[in-house]
């Protein structure tokens, strides 16, 4: 069996003195893409913020590469080559694309792949080309979440986190960033997605995880959660309405 990437082992988190995550553990592997999926308020967001440090696990652990980052900082857990693209995109609204990009490089610290890895993120999302010198602030949403990703990917990681990459984009761009993520991984990217879109999550997911009120509830591959019953009935419907519309149009 290959050694997971990144190991979440029974992780506890609280803001405050109310408790968000009761022992949550999710194994993720090198070159595959894990999904979690689970209802507004279920814990997603905080479960990939506390693999940061914010909020900090207040029991378990989190192990990157064989190493326990559960005590590191934020910025000394990003150099270590984990990346995010945060729920809300959180670009910077008053720079250029340009100068985004260049805030995600600055991870990386290898100033002669800049262009190598500029000519990269534009090949997968062209639109930010043709927006170079545009200010972040006056993108479309789903300019703005492409352009979240791309500066993510600047800084050359082996683990992307995408926090909700679907979140109020239409259908159409919704199809164009899942396939970017499929692209991702087929050039060996190992990602890590956390969506309310149970339907596209798991149809690109090697394996799925299903949280409620802040515990991991259901497990399997993404094509056993796809056909599981009671996934179905509390995830599917929308996703799936949601890509009819889109090869509709």
């Amino acid at each position: 069996m290959t050694e997971a990437l990144l190991t979440i082992d029974g992780v506890t988190a609280c803001y405050g003195k109310l408790t968000v995550l009761h022992g949550v553990s999710v194994d993720i592997k090198p070159r595959q893409i894990v999904a979690l999926i689970g209802a507004n308020g279920a814990g997603k967001t905080t479960l990939m913020m506390t693999v940061f440090g914010r909020p900090r696990a207040t029991a378990g652990k989190i192990v990157f590469e064989g190493h326990d980052i559960t005590p590191f900082p934020a910025h000394s857990i990003a150099r270590l080559g984990i990346a995010q693209s945060p729920e809300g995109r959180r670009i910077f609204p008053r720079m250029t694309v340009f100068e985004n990009l260049q805030m995600g490089a600055l991870i990386a610290d290898n100033p002669e792949a800049f262009d190598e890895d500029l000519d990269r993120v534009c090949t997968l999302f062209p639109v930010l080309k043709s927006r170079r010198d545009q200010r972040g602030g006056t993108l479309s949403g789903g300019e703005q979440q492409m352009l979240a990703i791309a500066r993510a990917l600047m800084g050359r990681p082996k683990l992307l986190l995408l926090d909700e990459p679907s979140l109020g984009l239409a259908p159409l761009i919704v199809s164009h960033i899942f396939e970017v993520i499929r692209e991702l991984n087929r050039q060996g990217l190992t990602l890590f997605i956390v969506e309310q879109n149970a339907y596209h999550a798991l149809k690109l997911a090697d394996r799925g995880y299903v949280m409620v009120n802040g515990r991991i509830t259901l497990t399997g591959s993404g094509a056993e959660l796809l056909d599981s019953e009671e996934v179905q009935t509390a995830y599917l419907e929308g996703g799936r309405r949601q890509e009819t519309q889109g090869a509709a149009r």
